[in-house]
Formats: C-alpha cells, sequence, structure tokens
C-alpha cells in the first residue's frame, strides 16, 4: 500500500514538474519579447528646456490705402471756365496753373478798387490840411472849436474811408487770384469734372490732385498688441523709428512695387469700445507711383513683440483627445502628454499661455511617430524654430515623393505583367 500511495505521489510530482517545465516553455518567448522592447533603441529628437523669454512677432493687418495730402480743387469765385492747363492723369507741380476762370472780369474789378483807394487817399489828404489850418485858426481864436472838431472828425472819415478802399482792393486781388486755379500739392491729377466753357460757381468742384508719394496707411491694432507697442515704446523713450513697417499689397505679390518699407508714425491713445482696437498710422515712401491709394493692403509691424512668454516651435503642437497637447520628458526621459492652452502665433514660435512651467524639457522637433511612455533620446535644440521647421517640412517632401515614386514603380511593374489569358495562349 505504502508502496502504491509513494508511486502516486512520485506520479504527481512528475505531473508536476512537466506542467511547470510546460508553463515556463509558454512564458519563455513572452519574456523575450519583453527584453527585446527594452532594448529597442530611445526614439532622437529636438529637445528644449523652456523658459520665459521675448519673442518677436510677425503679424499684419488690413487697411485701406490713402494719399495724406490728396486735395479736391474747388472754384473759389463766380465765372466762365476760360481755360485748363493740364492734361488729364498727369503729374502736376505744386504751384502750376490749372484753370483759368475770367480772369479780365476780376482785374477791372481790382482796376476799379485802386482808383477808390487813390480817391480816399486825396480825400485824406485834405481833410488833414483842414484839420491843420483849423488847429492854427483856433489858437489865433479866428474859427469857433466847433468848427476845430468837424475838421477832425471829416479828417477821422477820410482815414476810414481809407481803409475800407484798401480791404476793398485786398479783397478784388484775392478774387483775382482765385480767378487762376493752381495746384496747392504736387501729384496726380485726375479728370477735369468741368469742361472748358461752362459757369462755374464757389464751391464747384473742379479735380483732384492725389501725391503718391509718400502715402499713408491708417489701420487698427487689436487692444492686446497696440498695449505691448506702447510698452515697447516707453522702454525706448517714444522713439517709433524703432518699429519698421512693411506695406503688402495683393496682386503686386513679387513685383517691385509689391512691397514698400514704411515707418510708424502715430499710436492712438484710446481704444475704439465698439471694436476694442487702436488707430495707429504708418508713412511709406512710394517713388514710383505703382501703388495708388483706394487698394486694400495688409501692414506688418517689424520688431513687436511679446514680452515674458513661453514659447515652443509650431510644431511641437499637436491635436490631442483634450485639444492642443506637447510631449514633455519626466525624470527617466519618457514622453509625457501634456495639454496646453495656445496663444499668438509668432512667426515659427507657438506662444503658450499655460500648460507649461519654467525649466520643464519639452520634445520641439517632429512629433511623428512619439507616444505617451517612449523613452526619448534628447537632442540638443539650437533655438532655430524657422530652420528646425523647414528641415520637418523638407524631409516630408522628400518622403512624399519616395512614396510616390514607388507607386510609380509598382504600376508600371502592374502594366508590364502578362494576363493570364495572354499566358495561356502563349
Amino acid at each position: 500500500m505504502k508502496r502504491v500511495m509513494h508511486s502516486t505521489r512520485a506520479s504527481l510530482v512528475t505531473l508536476i514538474a512537466v506542467l511547470a517545465l510546460t508553463a515556463c516553455g509558454q512564458e519563455q518567448p513572452s519574456q523575450e519579447q519583453q527584453g527585446q522592447q527594452q532594448e529597442a533603441p530611445p526614439h532622437a529628437v529636438e529637445v528644449a528646456e523652456v523658459s520665459r523669454q521675448d519673442i518677436p512677432l510677425n503679424k499684419s493687418y488690413p487697411s485701406l490705402l490713402r494719399s495724406d495730402s490728396e486735395v479736391t480743387l474747388v472754384a473759389r469765385v463766380n465765372g466762365f471756365l476760360e481755360e485748363r492747363h493740364f492734361e488729364p492723369g498727369q503729374m502736376v507741380e505744386e504751384g502750376d496753373r490749372l484753370y483759368t476762370i475770367e480772369p479780365d472780369l476780376y482785374q477791372a474789378t481790382v482796376n476799379q478798387r485802386e482808383a477808390d483807394l487813390q480817391s480816399a487817399r486825396a480825400e485824406l489828404a485834405r481833410a488833414q490840411r483842414d484839420a491843420q489850418r483849423f488847429e492854427q485858426l483856433l489858437s489865433q481864436n479866428s474859427v469857433s472849436r466847433q468848427q476845430y472838431d468837424q475838421a477832425l472828425a471829416e479828417q477821422r472819415v477820410a482815414q476810414a474811408s481809407v481803409a475800407q478802399a484798401e480791404a476793398a482792393l485786398t479783397s478784388a486781388n484775392l478774387d483775382l487770384g482765385y480767378s487762376n486755379v493752381t495746384a496747392p500739392v504736387s501729384g496726380m491729377i485726375s479728370l477735369s469734372q468741368i469742361n472748358v466753357g461752362n459757369l462755374v460757381t464757389s464751391g464747384t468742384e473742379l479735380a483732384t490732385i492725389t501725391p503718391l508719394d509718400p502715402l499713408e496707411v491708417r489701420f487698427q491694432l487689436p487692444q492686446r498688441d497696440a498695449f505691448e507697442l506702447r510698452r515697447q515704446l516707453a522702454d525706448s523713450a517714444g522713439d517709433m523709428s524703432s518699429i519698421t513697417a512693411h506695406l503688402s499689397v495683393p496682386g503686386l505679390a513679387g513685383s517691385a512695387g509689391g512691397e514698400l518699407a514704411g515707418r510708424l508714425n502715430f499710436l492712438g491713445s484710446r481704444v475704439d469700445t465698439g471694436t476694442s482696437t487702436v488707430q495707429a498710422s504708418a508713412t511709406f515712401d512710394n517713388p514710383d507711383g505703382e501703388v495708388l491709394p483706394g487698394q486694400f493692403v495688409r501692414v506688418r509691424l517689424e520688431g513687436l513683440k511679446r514680452f515674458d512668454v513661453m514659447a515652443v516651435p509650431e510644431i511641437a503642437v499637436t491635436q490631442g483627445l483634450m485639444g492642443p497637447r506637447v510631449f514633455v520628458l519626466d525624470d527617466e526621459s519618457k514622453a509625457r502628454e501634456r495639454t496646453v492652452q495656445l496663444g499668438d502665433v509668432a512667426g515659427p514660435w507657438q506662444i503658450i499661455l499655460d500648460g507649461l512651467e519654467p525649466g520643464e524639457r519639452v520634445v520641439v522637433g517632429d512629433p511623428a511617430g512619439l507616444e505617451p511612455g517612449m523613452v526619448i533620446d534628447p537632442v540638443r535644440f539650437d533655438g532655430d524654430a524657422e530652420q528646425l521647421v523647414d528641415d520637418v517640412e523638407e524631409a516630408e517632401a522628400q518622403e512624399q515623393q519616395e512614396q510616390a515614386e514607388a507607386a510609380a514603380e509598382m504600376s508600371e511593374g502592374a502594366g508590364d505583367a502578362p494576363a493570364e489569358g495572354e499566358e495561356g495562349a502563349q
């Protein structure tokens, strides 16, 4: 009986040993797979330690181009338009004569006013002599005091008549000058609104002169941008020359006049309650006159910054389930997903408003293939975000080209292969 029991126990031990060996054999590949996963090389990608910094912005604002010195010529006297001294569309210089409106009529008025003035001066001279004579006679008691006072009154009336005649002559000379309409500014003149021979009155519009160089652009800055710009100007003692403005004209991209360089010359001091914007103005040189007022343009301010912000290269930001995200490294250099709040885009940089702390290590290279928990081999980031973006885009373009070439080769191979029916026929 003991032998039977011992045999049975030995059989059980043997069975257990076999089962254990079988289990060990099944677990062996799993452990090997885990070892292979652990031995997989870390993913090499650029990593940067974020910190607060001043980031230059690259923003543009829409505007309607205008000429600051544009002038509408208006007739200031009544009369018939006798001559026009320009051709529509030509460039005129300040002081050039443009229209003639019955100058003979106003010259005759000037002559009459000159004669009135001479008469008034002659009357004044007589009244002065009478006043002097009556003054001498009064000292000799030859005339009464009343007669002397009357002579003085006539002298003062004569003086007033002279002043009145002088004013009338000045007015007549002004009208004579207005009869010859001249250019108050230099620029391109428009079509004439009134033809020669028509009667014009004071206030009749004649033409428009538009100076093309320089040009002024008025645009609206968002409240935040205006605040940062005012802060920057305060640091430079209000010197606006440090802010360079660039004017881009849609439709002229690539041409010599497609972009003009200018300067910021005005920043408003109040916020528009309706739009939450601040008015600004910039002036641009336009020597060739290629850009014309009335065009819709975009103004870009160079030198505008965001102060004391955190930013990462724009390529480092991807879209996760909870919104925009980046990958940060923990103490074991493993990638951890972090949801962030985005601010402005500043060229190749993306400003981060919330979600990151100074000193954290962020994956700033190409995030393709990254997964949470993946071990990262940090590559030092040199700080050139624009070059980083260009390298990634170039790599993607090259990969797409290789895929397209491979697809084309497969398509050609499929076209060269004989069909089954053709093989049977052969």
